[in-house]
């Protein structure tokens, strides 16, 4: 191995071990997108509910760091470039927040209800009948003072 390859693998393994690597390619794949996006072409205009599912999926990359995901999002599907405001958000989707959930991304409040619905409407139909699955759908059956009442979300372990 030349000098100039123990070289190159030396600094390869050190952005990764400080995972810059992964963030250096996250950015040239950014800048390539950004370059070959057409700007002159009109993007088709947002519904309100596009609008609402790319700001949760924003609101998710930001929080873990995946800048370059989210500018590409952003230009790509002509969403804003200023966030939606939160409270906003939690009025439009019927949730009720409490502290440690406002500090999280919505997406994961919203994953952690459905998840625990889920698993409770599971217990119940496996006490009830242990030889059947339960049907699809069936998380969403017992939801509805939920819908009327609003989803209650607490904060989870990421």
């Amino acid at each position: 191995m030349t000098s100039t390859q123990e070289l190159k693998d030396v600094i390869k393994e050190t952005l990764e071990n400080h995972g810059t690597l992964g963030q250096i390619k996250a950015r040239i794949r950014a800048e390539v997108f950004n370059s070959l996006d057409d700007h002159g072409e009109a993007k088709p205009p947002l519904s309100s509910e596009n609008m609402i599912i790319n700001e949760l999926i924003r609101e998710y990359l930001e929080f873990n760091k995946y800048k370059y995901s989210s500018s590409v999002l952003t230009a790509e599907s002509g969403q804003p470039k200023e966030p939606l405001n939160r409270e906003f958000l939690a009025r439009e989707l019927n949730i009720r927040e409490d502290h440690t959930s406002s500090s999280i991304p919505m997406l994961y409040s919203i994953l952690s209800h459905y998840i625990k619905d889920n698993r409770s409407v599971l217990a119940r139909s496996t006490v009830r009948d242990r030889t059947s699955a339960p049907q699809i759908g069936t998380a969403f059956r017992d939801q509805d003072e939920d819908a009327e009442q609003g989803i209650v979300v607490r904060g989870g372990a990421r």
